[in-house]
């Protein structure tokens, strides 16, 4: 199938949740300095709460789907950044009980519902960022604040790379 959008950047979590909410930090941020610095045309930034059921709408028809989320290990150290990229072929790992994240259903699980209904990105690249604190209330921690400017520098790369290829 042809890709309509481009790229799509997804911030998921939920901002009432503290560390949980980076994904829509980083969205938020990018969107602004993409207003004042040219990324590739049609770049669509949007946000979501991690339902697999609206993400795979974000990320359908797209040739790059980049996903922002936090992730909450047992030993954690807030703000150390993951990335995975589909195209490396590495398997994303389904969390063990008592999940690391704040989602029901995970980015493994999403992919492969995607996947069998014919709706996955061309390309996928996920960022999760450890957070600490996932306590009701709003704005994220300093330490996950701190790794957030490098993280959107490195998606801006990843757009500018990939619309170049």
């Amino acid at each position: 199938m042809e890709a309509f959008t481009p790229t799509a950047v997804i911030g998921v979590g939920n901002e009432f949740r503290r560390d949980d909410g980076v994904g829509r930090v980083v969205v938020g941020l990018l969107r602004d300095r993409a207003a004042q610095r040219q990324l590739p045309a049609y770049t669509v930034f949007a946000q979501c709460d991690g339902d697999p059921g609206r993400l795979i709408e974000l990320w359908d028809n797209t040739a790059l789907a980049v996903v922002v989320d936090a992730c909450f290990p047992p030993s954690a150290q807030p703000g150390r950044t993951h990335r995975w990229d589909a195209a490396t072929g590495d398997a994303l790992r389904t969390a063990a009980a008592g999940r690391h994240s704040t989602h029901g259903l995970g980015m493994p699980e999403a992919l492969r519902l995607g996947a069998v209904l014919g709706r996955s990105p061309g390309r996928l690249i996920m960022y999760a960022v450890e957070g600490m604190d996932r306590s009701m209330g709003v704005g994220i921690t300093p330490s996950v604040a701190r790794a957030v400017p490098r993280l959107v520098r490195r998606i801006e790369a990843d757009i500018e790379h990939h619309s170049a290829s």
